[in-house]
């Protein structure tokens, strides 16, 4: 009898996975620490430091859910954030050209270096992890059972998180106009538009974890949810003048809290099935 191996992570997802932990590290140095030199340092200018931080904090937690799940083999325990990542770079590279008259482009030194790797990463950042998904599924091997099923309170949790996350995603990709009236916090329809990328892409992770329904594939997005929320509020700390404190400021606080209770319950579901 033919043995049956488990589907691996191919080395192309795993370049990709690799690539796209340095890149987002790198431009969450450039937003979350060097945050006021954006005009400087970065593809293109934010003049609101929250803004800046949010987007760094999204990039940072980013960087963790790649490197996790480049560490990871067979595929299933690797792959629960790529769809989610996918679907931002896709968003991103439409929320650049619509909005390429904002880069430094015309600029000089680190900040016009920034803007054309900007735009080449996200030419082909997309293409490649797109085909690299199209590979990882008719790669050779089958998906080992799911080790063990999620609770069913926390799978509904998470198909209400990644339902709220993508309709909010949206809106801020779409309608910045009307979320830039909203919005605790001051935002240009780019910086909508970019954090409204990462929004729609939480949703998205949020909603593959649900769908796997198994406390170990989903540990990278798991631990990535933990990342997520502590670096906002350090944000939040850093630029607390920036903020509204009335209903919308509520809001974004439950949401981080939201982002928070998914990280921790899962981390919940993994001890337990141990």
């Amino acid at each position: 009898m033919m043995s049956v191996t488990n589907r691996l992570t191919l080395p192309l997802m795993r370049f990709a996975l690799l690539l796209g932990a340095l890149l987002t590290f790198i431009s969450g140095v450039q937003l979350f620490m060097l945050t006021e030199r954006t005009a400087d340092y970065f593809a293109w200018t934010i003049a609101a430091g929250s803004s800046a931080t949010i987007i760094g904090a999204f990039y940072w937690t980013a960087c963790v859910l790649s490197y996790l799940s480049w560490r990871r083999q067979p595929w299933v325990r690797a792959r629960s954030g790529v769809p989610g990542v996918t679907l931002f770079l896709w968003a991103t590279l439409f929320t650049t050209l619509v909005h390429l008259d904002k880069f430094h482009f015309s600029g000089s030194g680190a900040a016009w270096v920034a803007a054309w790797a900007w735009l080449l990463i996200y030419i082909a950042d997309p293409v490649l992890v797109t085909f690299a998904l199209v590979l990882q599924r008719r790669a050779p091997g089958v998906d080992p059972p799911a080790a063990a099923d999620l609770s069913l309170y926390y799978r509904i949790l998470l198909w209400c998180a990644g339902t709220l996350f993508a309709v909010i995603g949206l809106m801020m990709l779409l309608l910045p106009g009307l979320v830039i009236g909203l919005a605790p916090w001051p935002l240009t329809p780019l910086t909508s538009r970019t954090i409204g990328a990462w929004v729609l892409a939480m949703g998205a992770v949020f909603a593959t974890m649900a769908w796997e329904n198994d406390a170990d594939r989903i540990q990278p997005a798991v631990r990535a949810s933990l990342v997520l929320p502590v670096l906002l509020l350090m944000g939040v700390m850093r630029y607390k003048a920036q903020f509204r404190w009335d209903m919308a400021g509520q809001i974004y606080m439950a949401m981080i809290s939201l982002v928070a209770t998914v990280g921790v319950w899962g981390l919940r579901q993994k001890k337990t099935a141990d």
